[in-house]
C-alpha cells in the first residue's frame, strides 16, 4: 500500500490526512485525484471513505483522506463541526492537492457519504477547481432533513427545543451546550456497528445549528455542466432518500440519480456490488483515468 501521513493548514489549524497513490503510477506522471469526505463526527479511518480509497487505488487514481477539523487527529475544537467551516477544509484540502507533483491539478473531484456527500455537493458547487461530484446518502436542506429523522411530533419539538436552549444557553454562560450524538442525528441501533472508532459522541448544540441552515439545495444547481452523481438508498434509514430526490432535481445535467434496494446508509462500507458497478460507469464515462507527464 503506497500511503503518505500528510498535514495542511485550515484556518491556521493543522488538518491531517493520508494520501494514497495507485502502485503503477510512474515517475513524472500526473493522475487525476479524489478528495474523500467522511461523515457526521467520523474521521479519515472510517470504512465508507477506507472503501472508496481502495478501489480509486486499484483504478489509478489518486487519493487524499483527512479529519475535518474537530474530527479524528486534526486541529480545533473536539466536536465542533460546522457545516461551512468543513466546506473551508475542502477547499484547503484541494489546494493542498493540486500543488502535489503527483496530482493532475485539472482533475480533481470529490466523493462523501452522509455529512460529507452534502460538504462535497456545497463545495463543488461554490468552488469551480472541483471537475466532478460524488455523493452518497448526502443531503441538501438541514431542517427538512431534520424533519425526515425527528418525524413524530414529540421528537420535532425535542429537537428544536434543543437548538433554543442551546442559544440561550451560551448567551447565559458562554459555553456550548453539549449534546448526544444520536440527539442530533438518530442511527437505529443495528446500524450504530458502521461508525467509525474514535468516532465523536458529544457535540455543542450550534453543530445541531449549523446544519439546521445549511442548504446544498440551494447551490446544486451551480456544478452543471461539471457531472454530479447521486446515490442513496431507497429505504435509507438514518437520511431520508427524498434528500437526493430533491437535489437531483434542482441540479443541472449531468446529473445522475441512483436508488439501490438492498443497501442501507453505510452503502460503501458494504461493498454492494451493484453499487460498485454504477460507480465504475459512472468514472469511465465522466472521470477517466488519463495519466499525463
Amino acid at each position: 500500500m503506497n500511503e503518505q501521513r500528510v498535514t495542511f493548514k485550515s484556518d491556521g489549524l493543522d488538518i491531517v490526512g493520508v494520501i494514497r497513490l495507485p502502485q503503477r503510477q510512474q515517475a513524472g506522471e500526473r493522475r487525476p485525484a479524489f478528495i474523500v469526505l467522511h461523515g457526521f463526527g467520523s474521521n479519515m479511518n472510517s470504512e465508507s471513505v477506507l472503501e472508496p480509497c481502495k478501489l480509486f487505488a486499484e483504478l489509478g487514481y489518486i487519493s487524499l483522506r483527512f479529519d475535518m477539523r474537530g474530527c479524528g487527529e486534526s486541529g480545533g475544537d473536539k466536536g465542533r463541526v460546522i457545516c461551512v467551516e468543513q466546506v473551508t477544509d475542502t477547499q484547503n484540502a484541494i489546494t493542498f492537492l493540486a500543488q502535489r507533483p503527483e496530482v493532475d491539478p485539472a482533475c480533481i473531484a470529490l466523493i462523501g457519504s452522509s455529512f460529507g456527500a452534502a460538504v462535497a455537493i456545497y463545495t463543488a458547487a461554490i468552488d469551480r477547481r472541483v471537475v466532478a461530484c460524488i455523493s452518497s446518502g448526502g443531503w441538501g436542506d438541514g431542517e427538512r432533513k431534520f424533519r425526515g429523522q425527528h418525524a413524530t411530533p414529540e421528537a420535532w419539538a425535542k429537537f428544536t427545543a434543543m437548538l433554543v436552549e442551546g442559544k440561550r444557553h451560551r448567551e447565559r454562560t458562554g459555553q456550548s451546550l453539549m449534546v448526544p450524538r444520536y440527539d442530533i442525528v438518530p442511527i437505529p441501533e443495528h446500524l450504530r456497528g458502521n461508525l467509525a472508532q474514535r468516532s465523536i459522541q458529544m457535540f455543542p448544540a450550534e453543530t445541531a445549528q449549523s446544519m439546521f441552515d445549511f442548504r446544498a439545495d440551494d447551490v446544486v444547481g451551480k456544478i452543471a455542466p461539471r457531472p454530479l452523481l447521486l446515490l442513496h438508498s431507497s429505504g435509507d434509514s438514518v437520511t431520508p432518500t427524498e434528500q437526493s430526490v430533491e437535489l437531483f432535481r434542482r441540479a443541472g445535467q449531468p446529473a445522475d440519480l441512483h436508488l439501490f434496494a438492498e443497501t442501507d446508509h453505510f452503502m460503501f462500507a458494504e461493498s454492494n456490488h451493484r453499487v460498485r458497478r454504477v460507480l465504475l460507469d459512472w468514472l469511465e464515462r465522466y472521470f477517466p483515468i488519463r495519466p499525463k507527464s
